[in-house]
């Protein structure tokens, strides 16, 4: 790499280059709330623009930060996209080896991936034990060098994403994220693109609340549902009649009329396993149990409402009549079943204005209503699975029409359900308002936190102090802090939701089974360390250089899937009944990878199915005779026309084509697991697990050991029994009208045991030999980057710019166009992602403007904000963006339809769907002339990140 001149230096990054014209302090534009102490903020036009309008040689503030983001940006793209390079290792430099040598820092080809390597992934705890040469050298870089000469095939060959692709889009956002927020420009002044406007959005969506179990204005993915109430139906079998529950679900849809359907608990599992049909491989969540309790609550209704309406008041205790309007959340999942009670009413005739009746109403299966309601809205939430013809058939199929008597049952429910939420809101309410009386202790400990080291101190105070009481005044008030989080939590998922009394159930039952003393005696008595030494010996030996036990095993599985290919594969060739195509595919298939990419390009060019460019590619054998040409050519013509029209004129014309794509698929995936078990058999591969489990497995037991973790086996035994009290407390008895006293008995039962987690923390730390405090010294070292910045300087953009400029490596005037144009591109798009949401906003307050809603965020979750740890908020809010933005298709293999052609259609649709959604999205500006400040940006980065 040739150094640069023309006072670009290259030695000193961090040092400003006075390359302007002699003006004063021309550092570029100041955000508002960012002046610098003595100077004047910015109003209107930013200060540089009045003092230098257009004449300065500078940057400004914007253009240093975007060009910054934008070099940033296509510097990290390079480097995780050489990751499936089978050299890229070579070129990180040490601990890996070379075939040039050593590479020094500053010749990196991939600096950023190699600082983050150094500096946070080498040093990280446990890994800084590992040894250069026999664990870095000889295992991993072989392994990882061995896994990409395998070439696994991409999502260009699946015309899908593959897993590896979406992490790699996923690292490449965070990466960027990473690097733009941490380092910074010489001469301190960017900014950012700001709209104050923005924020009070997000504040807005933050409070919207959650309509998840509101029985009214929930739309999901074009379904709004309730399983609003529940009737007694009679079926006549053999001789006599059997009564049934059946839910009477209410069901709404854009632009069509409301509808009710009447579906029995089997319905529901005739639903989940079509679904299981339909969509063969896709994980579903289970049904819930059946649960025929009956749950009984009283009603007072004024004199000035009619008999319809609904209750003013639950107790599920009959000590009284209580006139409150609040109700109480523990009634309405309350386990208080009088099974004998059928609905009644003390009906005092005549019944003069003011007074009041009491009504004891017995809601048959509500429990089970309610897990219902969340099991389908949990299932709509999918839109492969709402868009599914099983859900459309059970949510459409055979409507009811509900008479007088099921219409008050459903107005009692939707009653309980509006003061489930009610319950909700004022529990959160009077969290948050004594999390708040914390605010002042909290942002202290916040400013101890952000502080230099604030995460070790905290940790070592907890070393050092033996019970919570010792703890100094600021993190005792934070243990108070997360004592009202918990319960909040506990709270919200074993009452609050739909689905609470399902979760609560099954936690009860695997409390019930699990052996606490047994599990405490082995952990006492057993050495895991010893114990895993002897599983792995088992697994991994290999004797005489046979095959290790765990190889046979993977090997078993991958070599099924193998043959499960191969006989999907057979049925396909003989379909098809054409050995030339057959064996041209299968050509491709096991083709080098420059023949592929070639084939893949030609493709490209010609704008034709990747199929299409394999029958006709020279390059791989067999060739194809001129009907042959014809047929695949007269083929494809056909597959389009029968996948843009949904005639069937052309049809089975197509499906030749339809059966070929599926046969390059399925012979891709064949030989993705016949790689996959080459890199399991090679030796490489066994050494590197054991070894990994040695360095990360066997510390963590030693310190466990150490600090007699059986004990807390017990404690948290004990925790579970007291916390299902409390549960069970809550849920059958009437505590009070005021949810203070519910709140509080969550908060104790929280602060009985907190002192046993506390001494869980507190010995583990004090027999860990270094390992905490090390593991919080890397946890430093990434905030202090994020902070600070790299040691090795800064990037001084302004001298980068005019060194390229005065060295002609590109034109300043249209550089200085296309920086501006990447400036009014984030504009746009921030303009745009705002419109969006506030669309959306309104949209969720039209539907849901009459719907109680309760607070999403936690009390207390502001505590801490990005900026704390060194990341930019509007960075991360231009992440978030390019996630909404960065559309694709996330269907897993088991989604594929049996049917090619309605498989493409399909991917299409969801394309179009993409493209509809982000209509009206600005498109990033072509860049050219800036691709001349790669090289000089290079090598000050390589100097910024040398050390």
């Amino acid at each position: 790499m040739p150094a640069l001149d023309h006072g670009l230096e290259v030695k000193a990054p961090d040092a400003i280059l006075e390359m302007r014209t002699g003006r004063p302090n021309p550092q570029g534009i100041l955000a508002n709330d960012q002046a610098p102490p003595n100077r004047p903020k910015a109003t209107g036009a930013t200060l540089p623009e009045k003092l230098f309008p257009q004449q300065s040689n500078a940057l400004t503030g914007k253009q240093e930060h975007y060009l910054k983001r934008e070099l940033l940006s296509q510097q990290v793209d390079y480097e995780i996209t050489e990751l499936a390079s089978t050299t890229a290792l070579q070129r990180f430099g040490a601990p890996f080896r070379s075939d040039f040598g050593e590479v020094a820092p500053v010749d990196s080809d991939l600096p950023i991936l190699r600082f983050i390597f150094v500096h946070h992934v080498r040093n990280f705890p446990f890994l800084d034990q590992a040894r250069e040469k026999e664990f870095w050298q000889d295992k991993l870089q072989v392994f990882l060098e061995l896994f990409a000469q395998k070439h696994i095939s991409s999502s260009e060959d699946r015309l899908e994403e593959s897993k590896r692709r979406k992490l790699a889009i996923k690292a490449k956002k965070l990466v960027e994220l990473m690097m733009v927020s941490g380092i910074p420009t010489a001469s301190g002044y960017e900014e950012r693109i700001r709209f104050s406007e923005l924020e009070v959005v997000d504040r807005g969506a933050q409070n919207q609340g959650l309509l998840v179990n509101a029985p009214e204005g929930h739309s999901i993915n074009g379904w709004d549902v309730n399983v609003a109430g529940v009737r007694t139906t009679s079926v006549k079998r053999t001789v006599r009649y059997h009564q049934h529950a059946e839910f009477i679900i209410r069901v709404r849809q854009v632009g069509k009329p409301d509808h009710y359907i009447g579906r029995r608990y089997g319905d529901f599992v005739k639903l989940h396993k079509r679904l299981r049909t339909e969509l063969p491989g896709k994980v579903l969540a289970p049904l819930p149990r059946k649960n025929k309790s009956v749950t009984s609550h009283t009603f007072f209704s004024g004199g000035d409402d009619d008999d319809a309406s609904s209750a003013s008041s639950v107790s599920t205790q009959n000590t009284g009549i209580t006139h409150d309007d609040s109700g109480s959340l523990r009634n309405l999942v309350g386990k208080s079943h009088r099974r004998g009670v059928s609905l009644q009413a003390d009906r005092a005739s005549p019944r003069g204005s003011g007074e009041y009746r009491k009504e004891h109403v017995t809601l048959y299966r509500e429990d089970q209503r309610v897990s219902l309601r969340a099991f389908l809205r949990t299932f709509l939430q999918n839109p492969q699975i709402a868009q599914s013809r099983a859900m459309n058939d059970f949510l459409t199929g055979n409507p009811i029409k509900v008479n007088e008597e099921e219409m008050e049952d459903i107005g009692r429910r939707k009653s309980m359900d509006e003061k489930r939420i009610e319950e909700q809101r004022r529990f959160y309410e009077i969290a948050r308002q004594r999390a708040k009386e914390l605010d002042v202790y909290m942002e202290r400990f916040r400013r101890d936190i952000v502080e230099r080291n604030g995460v070790t101190k905290l940790f070592q105070e907890i070393k050092e102090k033996e019970r919570i009481a010792d703890l100094s005044t600021e993190y005792q008030k934070f243990a108070e802090w997360l004592r009202i989080e918990v319960a909040a939590t506990i709270y919200h998922l074993f009452l609050a939701e739909d689905n609470s009394p399902e979760l609560f159930a099954q936690a009860k039952r695997i409390h019930s089974m699990l052996p606490y003393t047994a599990l405490k005696q082995v952990i006492r008595i057993a050495n895991p360390a010893v114990v895993m030494n002897g599983v792995l010996d088992l697994f991994l030996a290999q004797p005489f250089g046979t095959r290790s036990l765990a190889q046979r095993v993977l090997g078993l599985a991958l070599n099924d899937g193998i043959k499960a290919f191969q006989k999907s594969i057979d049925g396909l060739v003989a379909k098809i009944n054409d050995d030339v195509f057959c064996g041209k595919l299968k050509g491709f298939t096991n083709a080098d990878e420059d023949t592929k990419n070639s084939v893949r390009s030609e493709a490209v060019v010609d704008g034709v199915d990747l199929v299409v460019a394999i029958l006709k590619s020279e390059g791989i054998k067999p060739e194809l005779s001129p009907e042959q040409v014809g047929k695949a050519f007269n083929a494809y013509v056909a597959w389009n026309n029968a996948v843009e029209n949904t005639d069937d004129v052309m049809k089975s014309g197509a499906e030749l084509f339809a059966r070929l794509k599926q046969l390059l698929k399925m012979y891709t995936r064949q030989r993705d697991k016949a790689m996959m078990l080459s890199v399991i058999e090679e030796t490489v591969t066994l050494q590197l697990f054991r070894d990994l489990f040695r360095i990360f497995y066997e510390p963590l037991v030693r310190v466990y050991k150490s600090a007699n973790v059986y004990s807390s086996v017990t404690d948290f035994a004990a925790f579970m029994d007291d916390m299902f009290q409390v549960l069970d407390l809550a849920q059958r008895q009437d505590v009070s009208t005021d949810p203070n006293q519910t709140v509080q008995s969550f908060i104790d039962l929280c602060a009985r045991h907190q002192d046993n987690f506390y001494k869980f923390v507190h010995e583990v730390h004090i027999h860990d030999n270094g390992l905490f405090t090390q593991l919080m010294g890397w946890l430093e070292g990434i905030l202090e980057f994020l902070r600070c910045g790299p040691k090795g300087g800064k990037l001084d953009m302004n001298a980068l710019f005019q060194g390229a400029v005065e060295m002609r490596q590109i034109d300043k005037a249209a550089a200085m166009k296309e920086i501006d144009s990447l400036i009014r591109w984030q504009e746009d798009r921030k303009k745009w992602h705002q419109d969006k949401t506030r669309q959306k906003m309104a949209a969720e307050h039209s539907s849901a403007s009459t719907q109680l809603v309760v607070p999403t965020s936690p009390p207390g979750s502001a505590t801490f904000r990005s900026s704390d740890f060194g990341i930019n908020e509007d960075d991360l809010a231009d992440l978030d963006n390019d996630e909404d933005g960065s559309g694709s298709d996330s269907r897993d293999d088991s989604e594929e339809d049996a049917n090619a052609i309605a498989a493409e259609q399909k991917r299409r649709a969801k394309k179009q769907d993409h493209l509809r959604r982000n209509a009206g999205e600005p498109i990033k500006p072509e860049v050219k002339q800036l691709k001349g400040l790669k090289e000089g940006f290079l090598a000050m980065l390589r100097m910024v990140l040398a050390d």
